[in-house]
């Protein structure tokens, strides 16, 4: 009986630990249409302008606007 009784924790265990590695990441909707930006006048020379793009935020996508970086 004793033996049985570890061959099923041996077997729970061992399931735990084979399906504990499967994550399954839930499908993505499709990314929007970019926004359109009205770039500003440059802060000064030496700046570039970086644009806008989407980016993933748990369950949604988030619009990360654009703005000027320097060189």
């Amino acid at each position: 009986m004793k033996t049985k009784a570890s061959l099923i924790m041996a077997s729970a265990l061992a399931a735990g630990v084979l399906l504990s590695g499967c994550v399954v990441e839930p499908v993505r909707p499709p990314q929007p249409a970019p926004v359109a930006e009205i770039v500003p006048a440059a802060p000064a020379p030496g700046y570039v302008w970086v644009k806008g793009h989407y980016r993933w935020e748990g369950n949604h996508w988030q619009w990360v606007p654009g703005h000027w970086r320097p060189v």
